[in-house]
């Protein structure tokens, strides 16, 4: 059994997803829907886009040598 399951995301590529969480790490990538009754939490991601490995998308490079 999955620890999460983040249901209906939508990947960059356009692709519709259900990604299944285990001990912190991603377990597995399926078809939407396809992971619906496998895991102990969920999270309805239906109309948000998923980007696996960026922790902060809003960043300030450099922000102390602006002059």
């Amino acid at each position: 059994m999955l620890d999460l399951v983040i249901r209906d995301a939508t990947l960059a590529s356009g692709r519709r997803v259900d990604v299944g969480i285990s001990d912190e790490r991603i377990a597995t990538v399926a078809e939407a829907g396809a992971l619906e009754l496998v895991s102990k939490h969920r999270i309805d991601a239906l109309g948000l886009h998923l980007l696996p490995g960026i922790i902060d998308p809003h960043v300030h490079l450099n922000w102390a040598n602006r002059r």
